[in-house]
């Protein structure tokens, strides 16, 4: 196969991509391993970062953003204040049990 742009590497290839379509890559040595070149708008779209997941599903490996515990609790936690809905978590108690079954 012949080379895109005369100035690449030979395991070097361009790829374009069209919102919502599908991407061919090639796998190219990185060391010991192999690897991908994604396009900037395809990381872009798929709201990936610095970190990804992979999963292999069948026979595709599915490569997703890194799941961030707790992402966007600050903000409900506010949009519930602001809206009065931020009553306790847990209901009052009628036990006695914090004040009598203790013992220091």
């Amino acid at each position: 196969m012949s080379n895109l742009h005369p100035s690449l590497p030979s395991d070097y290839i361009v790829i374009t991509h069209t919102p919502g379509g599908s991407v061919k890559a090639r796998l190219v040595r990185i060391g010991n391993s192999r690897g991908i070149r994604i396009p900037k708008p395809l990381i872009e779209e798929a709201g990936l970062g610095p970190e990804v997941e992979l999963e292999l599903r069948g026979d595709e490996i599915v490569i997703s953003p890194v799941a961030e515990p707790r992402r966007g609790w600050a903000e409900a936690a506010a949009a519930g204040h602001a809206a009065g809905d931020d009553a306790p978590l847990l209901p009052d108690s009628t036990s006695d049990f914090d004040d009598t079954e203790w013992k220091w």
